[in-house]
């Protein structure tokens, strides 16, 4: 999938930026081995739709400076108080020359383990590949069909990685698994002395004929 993306160079600095964001528009940087940092702005519903689709691990192709720029989305900084993007860091990448990503890990199927009381585990949610931009897989597709007991175990060794693409975890780490759930056992209910209880009333009675 092809990912784009229109963006302006800035001048805006510092407080300015508030100007920026107020216009509907992120603040963004772009940078690289072989480009200088360039300050940029951004729709904000543009990049915020995309990015949901896009992710940190899918090439997007910058739109609107000199010529396209494909890039990573290298950093997200977030609005401690109020939630929400405020700024975008963008890394631009060499057409051909390898990366290092996370690429997360897209679960499929149905577990049969599931239905021998068990629980599904989801140990990794991304691993670590080297590639070139153009080999770079949006995701790495699960399928947790094979789970058919609680001794069976997805590894990383087991997944469908695609052609000229390496991937970095150890190929024993685990991935996912079905555990078995432990059932509560209750307590039983402390036993009742019937003979305290009638001591203590048959104390109260005579306290109170006392009276």
């Amino acid at each position: 999938m092809t990912f784009t993306l229109a963006v302006e160079t800035r001048t805006e600095r510092g407080k300015q930026l508030d100007r920026v964001r107020a216009a509907g528009k992120l603040p963004a940087v772009m940078y690289g081995p072989k480009e200088e940092t360039t300050p940029l702005s951004v729709n904000q519903i543009a990049f915020e739709k995309l990015f949901k689709q896009a992710g940190e691990s899918s090439v997007i192709t910058l739109q609107g400076l000199t010529g396209p720029k494909d890039v990573l989305v290298q950093d997200v900084a977030f609005d401690p108080r109020r939630g929400g993007i405020i700024h975008v860091d963008f890394y631009a990448v060499e057409a051909g020359k390898e990366i290092t990503v996370h690429v997360p890990l897209e679960f499929a199927g149905e577990v049969p383990a599931l239905k021998l009381g068990g629980t599904l585990t989801k140990v990794l949610h991304e691993i670590e590949v080297t590639c070139t931009p153009q080999n770079l897989p949006q995701h790495i597709t699960v399928d947790v069909s094979v789970l058919v007991d609680f001794e069976t175990q997805i590894h990383v060794k087991d997944l469908v990685i695609p052609a000229n693409v390496k991937v970095e975890n150890d190929p024993e780490d685990v991935v996912a698994l079905v555990q078995a759930v432990e059932e509560e056992k209750e307590e039983p209910a402390a036993a009742v002395d019937m003979s305290a209880i009638e001591v203590e009333k048959k104390g109260k009675t005579e306290t109170e004929e006392a009276k």
